[in-house]
């Protein structure tokens, strides 16, 4: 499972700066809109929220130079659960005894893990090679 995808670039970007540069080149009509935002009412930082699949989407951010753990410039790609999503983890985990659950559960599992290591991947992968055309064309490669 891939989940996350880093590009360094050699511009630091802001988040509001990266929003501004997808809104001048991201084309919307082929690749999806976006948006500004929180994934869940819990998330402590605003990403650039990319739609993926019902239960999960990908979340773009930019990361700047400095510090003992961040050596370079970056513009982060990330598989993220989507509000759903987080509804449907809350469900899988409550406990039960009863069969009927303990099924749904494993089908809920099963089914949400192919989503995010097949649909979801693919497209955070899709999504990060057209971030890469579009960084590339800026000269920010």
């Amino acid at each position: 499972m891939i989940g996350r995808q880093v590009i360094e670039v050699n511009k630091g970007f802001s988040l509001d700066e990266l929003l501004q540069f997808m809104n001048e080149n991201w084309d919307t009509e082929t690749h999806c809109k976006f948006i500004k935002g929180r994934p869940t009412a819990a998330s402590i930082e605003e990403y650039i929220l990319l739609p993926a699949t019902p239960n999960y989407m990908v979340i773009a951010y930019p990361r700047k130079a400095g510090g003992l753990f961040n050596k370079a410039n970056k513009v982060i790609l990330s598989v993220c659960d989507t509000p759903e999503g987080v509804k449907t983890e809350i469900i899988e985990s409550i406990p039960s005894g009863n069969v009927f659950f303990g099924a749904l559960k494993i089908g809920l599992v099963t089914s949400k893990e192919k989503e995010r290591k097949g649909p979801a991947e693919k497209i955070l992968q899709y999504y990060t090679e057209y971030m890469k055309e579009l960084l590339e064309k800026a000269g920010y490669l």
